[in-house]
């Protein structure tokens, strides 16, 4: 394989990480890639101006004001165009579930 071929063959890869949105070490052990490849070729391709994606995204929260007629204490949580409302004593776990779930919906 000459360095073009392999050149796009790696473009062809990362593309792929790109759209799966796994990280890097989860893409790299499903796709029987090792991670310092990968990396060694984003930056190769990419180079430094390339965009970092971002770790950590913001959500709207909205609480509900205690004086209403709801008498439970919950908050709702808006994803996109997708909202949840969460009520005291939620299991975390299923709400983190959820929240995967819709981020990759939404």
């Amino acid at each position: 394989m000459d360095k073009n071929e392999l050149r796009q063959e790696w473009e062809q890869r990362i593309a792929a990480y790109r759209a799966s949105g796994l990280t890097q070490a989860t893409w790299c052990e499903r796709n029987g890639v090792k991670i310092h490849q990968l990396k060694y070729w984003l930056k190769r391709i990419e180079g430094s101006n390339a965009t970092p994606t971002p770790s950590t995204k913001w959500a709207s929260v909205v609480m509900v004001d205690p004086s209403s007629d709801n008498n439970e204490d919950s908050i709702q949580v808006k994803i996109g165009e997708c909202s949840i409302e969460v009520k005291q004593g939620f299991n975390p776990s299923l709400f983190a579930d959820v929240v995967k779930v819709l981020k990759t919906l939404c």
